[in-house]
Parts: C-alpha cells; sequence; structure tokens
C-alpha cells in the first residue's frame, strides 16, 4: 500500500541574519546551502537502504535578499552592482563555494552602492534530490521506477515549469511577496545547466574560465593543449595547469594526458589561472542547435567574454582560404533563437571584444594598420541551418546575402553572439576561411589537410592572446551598458 506523506521533515536552519560584510555573507551562504545539502543526501541514501521513511524529506534553497527605499543614485558608469528603484529584491542561491568570487564582488557593489546590509536566510524554494546529491560520490539518483518506491513522494525533484529563462528574457514578474529578481537566473535555473555541462562536455563546471572561447572543429584542439603546455613552461604566464575532457589535470608541460575513452557531445579544456582568469575551449561541433545548447548552460557561470573562432565560408572573391573575417554584424537565418530573441533585434558589435581581437591578429601575424586588411576582413556573418545550403536554388539565399552585405557564412557565430547579447554575456567572432562556395573552391580533403596545418594553430593563438588582452581590461569596461536593458538585475 502506498504511504501516507503529509509529514515533511526539514533539516534545523538558523533565523534569517543581515550582513554588511560580503566575505561572511558568502560563507553563511555556503553554510546553509552546506546544511541543506547534507540532510537531503542522508536522507537519499538512507531511503536507497531501508526504503520509504514514511515521511517527505525537504529543504530550501538559500536566498539573498536585498531591501532599499532609497531613490538616491548610484555612480552611473557602473552597469551592475544596484537595483533601480525602492523596493525588496530577492535571489536564490545554488552552489556558493563554486560561485564564491562572483558573489563577494556583486554583494560588496550592492552593499556599498545602497549602504544597506543583504539578508540572508532559507528561501521557499525546495532543492530537488537530483541536484542536492550531484557532487557527492558514489551517490546518484536512479530512474523513475527503479527505487523500491516513488521517488517523487518523498523528495522533491526538478520542476521545469519553474525553470526557465524569464528573468534574462525580460518577461519575469514579481515573487509572491512582490519581491523582484535580483540576479538574472534562479538557483533551479543554475543547478540544472550544470548538470548538463557535466553531460555534454564531461568536466566539472568548477574548470571552466571567465574566458572562452568556442570552435567547431576538433583541430583546435590539439592547438589548444600545444598552446597549454607552452603556457605551463613559461613561470612568468600566470597559468598553473591544463584540464582535459575528462577532468584529466596536468601541472606540468610534459606530463602524459591519456585519450579518454569517449568524447561527449562537447569536449572541453581548460587552460587555468588562480583567479578563473585563464581560457576555456569547448568544440560545439556543427549547427546552431549545438551553439545554442552550450552557451545556454555556460552563461550561468557568468563569464566575462566568449568568442567563436572557427572556419566558414567566404563569400568575396576577393576573400583567400586562410583569410579571417572579423564579424561585425549578423545575419541571422539560425531559428534557433528566435522565440526568446526575435530577429529584428539588432546583434550589436562589442568595441572592447572588436578591439582585443583586431589587436591579437596585428600581434601574431606582426601585420600594422592597413596591412592587417591583406589577411582580415570586417563585415557581416550570415548563419544558417542548413549546411548543404549550397545544394538549394541559389537566387534567394545569394541574393539575401550580398543584400545584407555578408563576407562569410557559417553555422554558429550569429547564435552565439545572439545568446551573449540575451544573457549580457560580451562577445565576439573571428572566423577563419576554408572554403569559396560560391567561386568553386570546396572543401576537399587535400585542399583541407593543407589548409589546417597552416592556418589553425595560428587562428587558435589569435583566440587566447585577444582572450588575455580582455582579461586585463577593468571589468566594468567589459560589461558595460551596451548589454542591459531598462531594468536589469543589480547582479551581472
Amino acid at each position: 500500500m502506498p504511504h501516507a506523506t503529509t509529514h515533511v521533515v526539514t533539516p534545523d536552519m538558523p533565523p534569517p541574519r543581515r550582513f554588511t560584510e560580503p566575505d561572511a555573507a558568502v560563507a553563511h551562504l555556503a553554510e546553509l546551502y552546506r546544511t541543506a545539502t547534507t540532510f537531503l543526501a542522508e536522507g537519499f541514501e538512507r531511503c536507497m537502504r531501508e526504503g520509504h521513511p514514511g515521511h517527505r524529506y525537504r529543504a530550501f534553497y538559500p536566498e539573498i535578499r536585498l531591501t532599499t527605499t532609497s531613490f538616491a543614485e548610484v555612480d552611473s558608469r557602473l552597469s551592475f552592482g544596484h537595483v533601480a528603484a525602492p523596493g525588496t529584491y530577492a535571489a536564490t542561491i545554488t552552489c556558493p563555494e563554486l560561485f564564491a568570487n562572483y558573489l563577494r564582488q556583486q554583494l560588496d557593489l550592492l552593499i556599498r552602492n545602497h549602504g544597506a546590509p543583504v539578508e540572508i536566510a532559507p528561501s521557499s524554494t525546495p532543492i530537488p534530490v537530483h541536484f542536492a546529491v550531484a557532487d557527492r560520490p558514489g551517490l546518484s539518483v536512479p530512474q523513475e521506477g527503479a527505487a523500491r518506491f516513488p521517488l517523487r513522494d518523498v523528495f522533491d525533484v526538478p520542476d521545469l515549469t519553474t525553470t526557465n529563462d524569464d528573468i534574462v528574457n525580460g518577461v519575469a514578474g514579481s515573487g509572491p511577496g512582490g519581491e523582484l529578481p535580483l540576479a538574472p537566473f534562479t538557483a533551479q535555473r543554475v543547478d540544472y545547466s550544470l548538470a548538463r555541462l557535466r553531460h555534454y562536455t564531461a568536466t566539472d563546471p568548477g574548470h571552466f574560465q571567465n574566458h572562452v572561447l568556442f570552435t567547431n572543429y576538433q583541430f583546435y584542439v590539439a592547438e589548444f593543449e600545444a598552446v597549454a603546455r607552452a603556457k605551463l613552461a613559461d613561470p612568468d604566464s600566470g597559468y598553473t595547469s591544463f584540464v582535459a575532457t575528462g577532468d584529466v589535470e596536468i601541472t606540468e608541460p610534459d606530463a602524459p594526458l591519456p585519450p579518454p575513452a569517449k568524447l561527449p557531445q562537447m569536449p572541453s579544456y581548460h587552460l587555468k589561472r588562480p583567479d578563473g582568469q585563464g581560457v576555456s575551449l569547448v568544440n560545439i561541433g556543427v549547427g546552431p542547435s549545438n551553439a545554442k545548447t552550450a552557451t545556454d548552460h555556460i552563461a550561468v557561470l557568468r563569464p566575462h567574454a566568449w568568442i567563436m573562432v572557427g572556419h566558414c565560408a567566404g563569400l568575396r572573391n576577393s576573400q583567400s582560404l586562410g583569410d579571417f573575417v572579423l564579424a561585425h554584424a549578423y545575419l541571422r537565418e539560425d531559428r534557433v533563437l528566435d522565440d526568446d530573441l526575435p530577429v529584428w533585434v539588432p546583434i550589436p558589435a562589442l568595441a572592447e571584444i572588436q578591439i582585443a581581437l583586431e589587436r591579437a591578429v596585428a600581434e601574431e601575424t606582426a601585420l600594422e594598420g592597413y596591412d592587417v586588411k591583406r589577411i582580415m576582413r570586417t563585415g557581416t556573418v550570415a548563419s544558417v541551418d542548413n549546411r548543404n545550403w549550397e545544394l538549394r536554388e541559389h537566387t534567394g539565399p545569394v541574393q539575401r546575402l550580398s543584400q545584407s552585405r555578408a563576407i562569410a557564412l557559417d553555422m554558429e557565430s550569429a547564435t552565439i553572439a545572439a545568446n551573449g547579447f540575451r544573457f549580457r554575456v560580451p562577445y565576439g567572432t573571428l572566423l577563419c576561411v576554408s572554403d569559396k562556395p560560391l567561386q568553386g573552391e570546396l572543401k576537399l580533403p587535400g585542399m583541407a589537410s593543407e589548409f589546417y596545418t597552416t592556418q589553425v594553430a595560428r587562428h587558435l593563438a589569435i583566440g587566447v592572446r585577444a582572450m588575455e588582452l580582455i582579461a586585463a581590461m577593468p571589468l566594468e569596461r567589459i560589461h558595460s551598458r551596451k548589454l542591459r536593458s531598462f531594468d536589469e538585475t543589480a547582479f551581472l
């Protein structure tokens, strides 16, 4: 017979506390989260061993609240770190230790800008058991029906009706108490993406760095490893380790890296600095769906920039194989983001990213000024959702490409840029021309081999160098108002 589960058991939690010191606030968040998840994990392990307990286990995410009654102006140069108007603002938090640096930075600005404490307490949002045991060795949630009792009778499980992008899409309402969003993502949304990242990239989200390169070819991975080993050999580089798929981490330049038994869908690799200011590379493969999937989930890590460094079709006679394309506009025919970000929304080029990419090209090629135009064109990049677009009737597509002034075509760049715009993550695109289908230069095996051996290393080095230039910029310069809407969350 089914067990009655009307009785709910929760952990003993302290009353709400107020903080004016960010370090203490983050430490308390971590304590609340650790207490809640340990309670759920121990209850889950007990249930797997002993069966239905006759009651429900429930624990809640910690929450940050800020209440301000003043319209006092703050430093208008900052695009984040403050709320727009008096009121109460709240955010549920997961994995405070993973996000400790981010939380300290955001709370410090919030407290200083408003001269008010933040309140930290358990929220009213239950933690799904799947997320509570995600990092616990030896514990995994069985599929529905595999346990001796229905899991949902005892524990809270992920609820997709409340796991969404309403805040970043600008359609979120106020909470049950009238509170407004304080952060761009809820705890459930973050936990969902952390789980997806582990699945798709086969590395722990904690390895991801603040600067992310996306590529659409596995050839770039070998070059990234070569760059990483060279950086590790240089004691002045500031890099301390390199992590490959499967969480294999090396700290010495000549340390072996065994190949993974099986590559995940989107292999990721991380050239790390102790402060997280290193570079991650994700091979998203081909297509806008993969590009959206990767950026949907990496966005919750709040990176400082992401850049696409892949291959593209050159569309102009004046281009040569191996030339670079610096995107300053996007023709969006990828379609995967149309429901979240209408195609009439402009996706602007960001000056800081553009300057870093152009400077990196100049440094790596030893060309300056007007001579850079010998190997790099700036213009519109078109992204489509049909890899074999050349096989369809040409008149319509080619006319649109010409009218848009497109100089290159791929399947990922516009998606990555558009999702960067949507998630307020600075973005950019530097592509390399690998074929010219309109001029009859197709990507054939012999041609491709020569191209790959001569151009991939330079292209990857440019991407890494651009990220180093971006990392050296002040945070407020990178995260400018260009990506912020009328009513933004205080957290970046």
